[in-house]
């Protein structure tokens, strides 16, 4: 039988912090602790998921009891992230993948509780306390609190500001003692501890995770392609996504590949096994790590080439997946996937798309260079410019840019195109796209945005977390697409282009688009 140190120390082995760290030792001398962990059921779980898991497991191993919440009303409260009708497929494909990848690393399920949100937060109880609780906490409180967690966008919705206020209520409606997230839930947290208080509730003790590099340096998301490695992703796919991943000579601080050793690896092995680092003879032979701290020593000291560290990873991540690729072999599985998550449509002419959802991923904007430029014949403030765009020739667009930009600064310059604008005839000249610019009206000023570096015409630039998707063959003018996104483009305080605070990148290389100097002004 465990003592209640051993379990303490099992419950919050490599968190970054716990706030009530007393009520925790106070309730683990009596019995055994009731924790939950919430996850919003949006983009498809991947093999970040594994370093809540690995936590999970550590939990039951101390005699915890655990559930774990499928949140679906949150997926959709936040910014609409999971539309309702595809809401109940995706908390059902959540439920499947959660429950594979904790068979997949040997956890019991009988001992853990399973609830989705819907289950009861739509009960008069509960409803009415989060009218109470809107009526206690600030609104600056509520926006400060889902800061890091609920999408942040120019023109957020109501709904944004309950997200936290439900997740505290979470915490009463569940009975539990404790719940466990990122650290990115911190300001969430604390906003619980503030207010449950005030409903008439318990304060509960907030466990939380290191937030863990994503395997290209930064937090993996479920929305960057590259970042994230998904559940169903065979060897050859693991390899190519690994092969990019950044793991640069000596660097400990910033290593994706690193932490997922640390955070998912080690806490999952058996007391005797090694983590085994596979090199050739004449660079060493292999090596054995029985501790996180030895391997990061060796790295650090660059004893173990990033090469070497990414394919012995690579093995650990594919013996993971294995066994959940094979119970997602069940057809019912299969068809669940395609359901919960369908691939974007093309729209062709006005053929509606099977979702047909105002998203970026609508707009086709490409790297141009100008390569030839005149004034309009008939109007002075107009620049006609051949565009090549990767086309098989350069396409004619019409900028009203002579009053900000010299000609010769024109000339050969790299541009930011949206290219599937209706073509519409400027003064007697059919301009087949647009010129994107940073531009206020008072005092009127005007910036061509920057190409990302390293970009050559006809690169496509995405909205970071719209990625994936073609764009529409030509806006729909009669539904003013371009103008309903159009409202959310900006530049931001780094000079960055965003939508909705999400960066515009090259799809190629990921580089950003920017402006040489106006913040915080509109893109048109």
């Amino acid at each position: 039988m465990a003592t209640w140190e051993e379990k303490k120390h099992l419950i919050t082995r490599n968190l970054q912090e716990v706030l009530g760290d007393e009520k925790l030792t106070e309730i683990l001398k009596q019995r055994d602790l009731k924790i939950y962990w919430g996850t919003a059921t949006t983009g498809r779980p991947h093999v970040a998921y594994f370093v809540p898991m690995s936590k999970i497991a550590d939990f039951l191993k101390a005699g915890c009891e655990v559930t774990i919440l499928f949140a679906d009303l949150h997926a959709y409260l936040d910014n609409m992230k999971a539309p309702w009708e595809l809401l109940a497929l995706r908390t059902q494909y959540y439920e499947a993948a959660i429950k594979a990848m904790l068979q997949s690393i040997g956890v019991p399920l009988d001992k853990l509780k399973f609830v989705r949100g819907t289950e009861y937060q739509l009960n008069k109880e509960y409803t009415l306390d989060v009218y109470r609780m809107s009526s206690v906490i600030t609104e600056h409180d509520a926006k400060k609190a889902g800061a890091e967690v609920v999408k942040q966008v120019d023109h957020p919705l109501l709904s944004g500001l309950l997200y936290p206020g439900l997740q505290a209520l979470d915490e009463e409606y569940l009975k539990v003692d404790a719940q466990f997230g990122g650290v990115d839930q911190r300001k969430i947290f604390t906003m619980a501890e503030k207010y449950l208080p005030q409903l008439g509730y318990a304060k509960r003790v907030h466990l939380m995770n290191p937030m863990v590099p994503g395997l290209t340096g930064a937090k993996m998301s479920s929305s960057e392609e590259d970042s994230k490695i998904d559940l169903l992703d065979n060897p050859a796919n693991v390899k190519k996504k690994l092969k990019k991943a950044f793991c640069e000579p000596g660097n400990i601080t910033d290593n994706g590949v690193l932490s997922f050793t640390k955070h998912v690896v080690y806490p999952l092995m058996k007391k005797d096994e090694t983590f085994k680092v596979c090199r050739s003879a004449e660079h060493g032979g292999d090596l054995e790590f029985t501790n996180f701290e030895d391997l990061e020593s060796a790295f650090a000291k660059q004893e173990i080439h990033p090469g070497d560290l990414k394919s012995s990873v690579e093995a650990a991540i594919n013996r993971l997946l294995g066994p959940i690729q094979e119970i997602f072999k069940d057809p019912k599985l299969q068809e669940l996937t395609k359901k919960a998550y369908p691939p974007p449509t093309k729209v062709k002419g006005n053929a509606p798309a099977a979702t047909d959802e105002l998203t970026p991923a609508k707009l086709d904007i490409r790297v141009g260079r100008i390569v030839e430029v005149s004034k309009h014949p008939e109007a002075d403030a107009l620049y006609v410019e051949k565009i090549d765009l990767g086309e098989d020739e350069p396409r004619t667009v019409v900028s009203g840019l002579v009053n900000f930009v010299p000609i010769e600064e024109m000339q050969n310059r790299d541009v930011v195109v949206l290219c599937n604008l209706k073509p519409a005839k400027m003064r007697g000249v059919e301009s087949k796209g647009m010129v994107l610019c940073a531009s206020v009206d008072e005092p009127k000023q005007v910036e061509p945005l920057l190409a990302p570096e390293g970009s050559k015409p006809g690169d496509r630039i995405v909205v970071e977390s719209y990625e994936n998707g073609e764009p529409d063959d030509v806006l729909n003018p009669k539904k003013k697409v371009w103008e309903k996104l159009q409202v959310d483009l900006k530049t931001n305080d780094s000079l960055l282009a965003v939508w909705q605070g999400n960066k515009l990148i090259s799809k190629v290389n990921g580089n950003p688009v920017t402006t040489k100097s106006m913040k915080n002004a509109p893109i048109k």
